[in-house]
């Protein structure tokens, strides 16, 4: 598990040490710095499979483009910055430097928890070969990421095919999240997180009785190779006494949770996922229940760091942890704030095994509150 993240004249950080826990919810103000949180990791794991052999880490990729240098360096940096990651058993620091016009950085030195590697020569994922055990094992996790942004597809008639001989993911927008249910589909789910209603513990009958869960009436999934294509089509009933139907006639809904539910139910323990928005789309019922699924996920070995702006995916967690699910310090949560403002960036909140918060700050999932003060003309 990654217990730690280090970022050091990145973006709108001069300098963060934020710790993570097998869930960790990140909230606060818009433009506050969490999903910079989450773009550090994506950008290590973006070039280590770019390019296994760089040594120079890749700021534009398939999954984000950064720009330049002068767009990811803090505005006191001087050309350069750094991004650690703790384990549990190790650690490793990245400096990298270069020009602002420039839209990659040299690595300039990697560092480990008992040795220094200043300009290496070769790296492999960002590396230097032959490094420890623990360290590869750190560094992996990272490579093999799940990560899902808050930008996922929506309905299509037609859905890309991925190789069979590549690992499963289903993209950071969802986008090859049927492929991997159409592949994947009659793999055991673990026993952790199968739901005891579902017919079978097969991946198709735990994805339909997740969908069921969230939307109720009788959720089925029909995922179809296309002849003479690499693609497939997915259709989608709700009840019983209705036809399969086109993705874009079932529920908007249906295809943003989809690519959660597949990513995690289809992933190894001990994967790390990295999940921005999670409650789009969704009914608050629901995104209370988005929060008690990713409970589930934690409990059952996966480390999540989730984005979210929801309430209700919050409480969904503190539910969990109330009713014995997932004990307490297994959560973390972080209270983002505008880095301009002159009070710490990012306040820790702690939860206890009732699921009451130690603080509530201002800004900090607090709208409501105000709203029924404003009704009740207790506040202007």
């Amino acid at each position: 598990m990654i217990t730690q993240l280090d970022l050091l004249h990145f973006k709108c950080f001069g300098f963060l040490k934020l710790p993570l826990g097998p869930l960790t919810l990140l909230s606060g103000a818009n433009a506050s710095g969490k999903s910079t949180v989450l773009q550090s990791l994506v950008l290590l794991q973006q070039t280590m499979q770019t390019d296994e052999w760089s040594t120079r880490l890749l700021l534009n990729g398939s999954t984000v483009n950064f720009g330049t240098v002068a767009d990811t360096l803090h505005q006191q940096a001087r050309g350069h910055f750094a991004i650690g990651v703790i384990g549990e058993s190790t650690n490793c620091l990245w400096v990298f430097s270069g020009d602002r016009q420039e839209m990659s950085l040299a690595v300039n030195s990697v560092r480990f928890s008992t040795e220094a590697f200043d300009n290496p020569p070769v790296l492999q994922h960002l590396l230097p070969p032959d490094s420890e055990s623990a360290v590869l094992a750190l560094a992996r996790r990272i490579r093999f990421l799940s990560y899902i942004s808050a930008e996922r597809e929506g309905p299509r008639d037609v859905y890309p095919l991925q190789d069979s001989h590549r690992k499963p993911t289903v993209g950071p927008t969802g986008e090859n999240a049927v492929s991997v249910l159409f592949r994947e589909q009659d793999e055991r789910v673990a026993s952790q997180l199968r739901l005891p209603g579902a017919t079978t513990p097969s991946l198709r009958a735990q994805v339909e009785a997740r969908l069921e869960a969230f939307f109720p009436g009788g959720v089925a999934l029909n995922v179809t190779r296309v002849p003479n294509m690499n693609a497939v089509t997915l259709g989608i009933r709700t009840s019983p006494e209705t036809d399969f139907l086109r993705p874009v006639h079932a529920g908007f809904g249906i295809t943003q949770v989809l690519p959660i539910i597949v990513a995690i139910l289809s992933s190894p323990k001990g994967t790390v996922h990295l999940i921005e928005n999670p409650e789009v789309h969704l009914h608050p019922a629901g995104q209370a229940l988005m929060g008690q699924f990713l409970a589930d996920a934690a409990r059952a070995g996966h480390q999540l760091i989730v984005e979210t702006h929801s309430d209700h995916v919050l409480n969904g967690i503190r539910r969990s942890v109330k009713d014995g699910k997932l004990e307490s310090d297994q959560v973390a949560i972080h209270f983002f704030r505008s880095p301009f403002a002159k009070h710490s960036q990012v306040l820790s909140v702690a939860l206890d095994n009732s699921g009451n918060l130690d603080v509530w700050p201002e800004g900090f999932f607090d709208q409501f509150d105000k709203d029924v003060s404003y009704f009740a003309g207790w506040a202007e």
